[in-house]
């Protein structure tokens, strides 16, 4: 959004030159733009650089209102986006595109169904010929799948879906704190999923409740996938950095399968590892029934005793998370724990889930899992007067207050692999860094 400011802004004060002229410093403008680099490519999409081309120049805009296009030689592509309300037949029609086979193939063939459940926003390309009849059709439905309708050597419509090629480029964000991390990040035109990733990868060194104050930073790269130049989702975070009270925290994504898992993880510039070893809570949403202590009167037994773990008060069936990665060393039928879950991590830790309704498939003794995973859910089996779950941790077989006790974080980079973790994130460093220059560049 900065560049496009930026060149809004330059046209007004080229406005005043003569046409000539104008034109002439048009074109050094445009050129200048487009030619720093990837990082200003980013927050300066092209579609918008070639509205303000096409506004300014008076070049006519084609495919987007194909009706009233000019007939070309061979067959080409017509495209129109899809607005409210709108039916196949509606959008095809404002295309300037009427024909009968296809209206009747779109309504008898089963694999055009998707054309039925229209995303506004998404576009439908439609090829024609030479005399304006359609050969072929391409949708992006709303499973992800793109969905082709070609003509045949005999003139006959066939339908089939198929994951699309997908193109991954990288978009650069930075927005600075007024009062919420989400309109800070909706100023800048953040979408959400990259705002939630963002909070999470800072979660273990700032707090997005408490924390945040007016003027706190931050910096984002990270992936989208598009088709055919639309945008199909939104991927990983690739680096970031956040300002908070002064103090300057980074991230960067690093994959490796021996270290990370399948979905990588986040670490700092010297390659320590931001995520926590384990989660404080295994539920997402709950809340504390019985609290750890070495006295507590048990419902049950009528007598006072310890209860050297935390209870989760949630209804039955609630999902119910491995607070850290570690392999399944008890899963079953468990005395006063009813059906029961213990997993072995690293070193000399190991949690415990009690109480449990059921457990998820795959968890049984010898399954690995990954911090997060849901093993099983909320229940009341054992000795229990209500669904909820106990929930112990524990360091050499000794319990410890869960909400109190001091969490390990996650392993590093290991020694030999920081070349390839420098490698893979100082590119990302020096992205960042424009994209944290434009922002000052706009506070200025």
């Amino acid at each position: 959004m900065l560049n496009i400011k930026l060149f809004i802004l330059a046209q007004t004060r080229l406005a005043a030159l003569p046409r000539t002229q104008r034109w002439l410093r048009y074109g050094v403008l445009l050129g200048a733009v487009i030619g720093a680099g990837i990082g200003v490519a980013a927050a300066f999409h092209p579609d918008a650089v070639a509205r303000l081309v096409r506004q300014e120049l008076e070049i006519p805009v084609v495919l987007t209102d194909s009706a009233s296009a000019p007939a070309m030689p061979g067959d080409f592509w017509r495209e129109e986006k899809i607005r409210r309300g709108d039916t196949v037949g509606v959008v095809l029609a404002r295309m300037g595109v009427r024909d009968a086979d296809l209206d009747r193939f779109i309504h008898a063939d089963p694999g055009a169904r998707p054309l039925y459940r229209l995303l506004p926003g998404k576009s439908l390309r439609v090829k024609v010929d030479e005399d304006g009849d359609p050969v072929a059709l391409r949708y992006l439905t709303r499973d992800g799948d793109l969905l082709e309708i070609q003509q045949d050597a005999e003139g006959a419509f066939r339908a089939k879906s198929a994951p699309p090629s997908v193109a991954t480029r990288v978009q650069l964000r930075s927005g600075e704190i007024q009062s919420s991390l989400f309109g800070a990040a909706d100023a800048a035109g953040m979408p959400d999923p990259v705002t939630m990733q963002l909070a999470e990868i800072f979660s273990g060194d700032i707090d997005f409740f408490h924390d945040l104050r007016k003027g706190d930073r931050f910096t984002v790269a990270y992936e989208v996938h598009e088709w055919d130049g639309e945008q199909i989702r939104i991927g990983r975070v690739l680096a970031a950095e956040f300002v908070n009270k002064g103090v300057t925290f980074r991230a960067y994504h690093f994959y490796d399968p021996a270290l990370t898992g399948p979905e990588g993880g986040y670490y700092t510039d010297d390659g320590k590892s931001l995520r926590k070893a384990f989660l404080r809570s295994p539920m997402e949403f709950s809340r504390i029934t019985s609290t750890f202590t070495l006295a507590r009167f048990h419902p049950i037994l009528n007598m006072w005793r310890a209860h050297k773990g935390i209870d989760y008060g949630a209804p039955t069936g609630t999902p119910v998370r491995a607070t850290g990665d570690g392999t399944v060393e008890t899963a079953g039928r468990q005395g006063g724990y009813g059906n029961f879950v213990l997993v072995r991590h690293q070193g000399t830790y190991s949690t415990a889930y009690g109480h449990l309704s059921r457990f998820a498939p795959g968890i049984h003794r010898g399954s690995r899992v990954q911090q997060g995973q849901v093993i099983g859910y909320v229940g009341a089996t054992g000795w229990a007067t209500g669904p909820h779950l106990h929930y112990e941790f524990r360091i050499n077989q000794v319990q410890h207050n869960p909400l109190s006790v001091v969490l390990p974080t996650a392993l590093p980079v290991p020694p030999e692999k920081l070349a390839v973790f420098r490698a893979k994130s100082q590119p990302l460093t020096g992205q960042l860094a424009l994209a944290r220059g434009q922002l000052f560049a706009a506070a200025d």
